[in-house]
C-alpha cells in the first residue's frame, strides 16, 4: 500500500511538520512518485519510521537514529571511512561521525569497527591530549558519538543473560557500550548498569536479573579493588580493562583482554 504524509503524520501520532523535518534533514521520506502527484509512503518507508519513533522514543538522539535506518551506501559519501570520521571529529560534527562510524558497523560489524578504526582513533587522540593538552573537547564528542553510535547498531530484544556494569567510580562507560553492541549482533541480550556502579547495586542487581555472565570494566587498579568480586559466587565472572593488571581473581572469574575474546567468552558461557 501507498499513504500520503498526511495518513502516515496520523498513523504515527506526530505532527506533518516532524515528517517533513525528517524527510528533509535526514532523508527519511517516501520513496515512490507518481506522475504529476505528490510522492507516496510505502510499507518499507512506513516501517523506517517507526523504527525511527522507537528509536528516539528511547532516548537515542535522532540523528544517530535516523543514520542506523538510512541504506549503508548512502552513509558514507566518499573517502575512506577512517578519515572521514578523523575530520568530522575535528570539525566537531557530531551528526557525521555518527553517520561514519554506523556505516562501518553496518558493513564490517562492531569488532571489526572498533578494532580498525575507533579505537586507534582514541588511542591517538588520548595520546595527542597527553602530550599537548589539547583535544579534549574532540575526545567528548568522539566518545559520546560514538557510544550513540553502537546503541543504536546493537539492539537485541529478550531476556537479558549478560550484565554489563563500570566498577565502582569508573566513569569510562564507552567500553560497555561497544560490548553490548557486539553481542546484539550475535543476538545475545545484555543489561547494561553503565557508569560508576556501586558494588552494593551490583550484586542486587546480580541478584535480581540472575545473569549467565557479569562483565565488570576498570581502568584504574584503585576502581577494580573496589568490585566485589568475592560476592558474586556462582556466577560467570568476566573482567576487562587495564585497571586489572596485576591482580589476581578468584576462581571462577576470567579476564578478556580484547573486544572480541570477550565476546567469545561470553557466548560460550551463555
Amino acid at each position: 500500500m501507498e499513504w500520503s504524509a498526511g495518513a502516515v503524520a496520523r498513523m504515527l501520532g506526530i505532527s506533518p511538520t516532524t515528517l517533513r523535518t525528517w524527510d528533509r534533514r535526514y532523508g527519511l521520506g517516501p520513496s515512490t512518485r507518481q506522475e504529476g502527484k505528490h510522492r507516496r509512503y510505502n510499507d518499507e518507508d512506513l516501517a523506517r519510521l517507526r523504527r525511527m519513533l522507537e528509536l528516539t522514543g528511547s532516548g537515542v538522539a535522532p540523528a544517530s537514529a535516523a543514520a542506523s535506518l538510512v541504506p549503508p551506501g548512502a552513509l558514507i559519501p566518499s573517502g575512506d571511512a577512517d578519515l572521514d570520521f578523523e575530520a568530522a571529529a575535528d570539525r566537531l560534527d557530531a551528526a557525521q561521525m555518527r553517520r561514519v562510524a554506523v556505516g562501518l558497523i553496518a558493513r564490517h560489524g562492531v569488532v571489526h569497527t572498533w578494532d580498525s578504526v575507533l579505537m586507534p582513533f582514541l588511542v591517538e587522540l588520548g595520546e595527542r591530549v597527553s602530550s599537548t593538552a589539547a583535544g579534549v573537547d574532540v575526545e567528548h564528542v568522539a566518545s559520546g558519538t560514538i557510544s550513540d553510535a553502537m546503541r543504536v547498531s546493537g539492539v537485541a530484544v529478550g531476556t537479558p543473560s549478560v550484565l554489563l556494569a563500570c566498577a565502582p567510580d569508573e566513569q569510562h562507560s564507552l567500553p560497555l557500550d561497544v560490548l553490548a553492541a557486539a553481542l546484539a549482533e550475535k543476538n545475545c541480550v545484555s543489561r547494561n548498569l553503565g557508569a560508576r556502579v556501586p558494588a552494593a547495586a551490583l550484586t542486587s542487581a546480580v541478584g535480581r536479573l540472575e545473569p549467565r555472565v557479569v562483565f565488570v570494566w576498570a581502568h584504574d587498579r584503585v576502581y577494580a579493588e573496589q568490585v566485589p568480586l568475592a560476592e558474586l559466587a556462582g556466577v560467570s565472572v568476566l573482567v576487562g580493562g587495564p585497571g586489572w593488571d596485576g591482580m589476581s581473581l578468584p576462581e571462577g572469574a576470567e579476564r578478556a583482554r580484547t573486544l572480541a575474546t570477550a565476546v567469545e567468552t561470553i557466548l560460550n558461557r551463555i
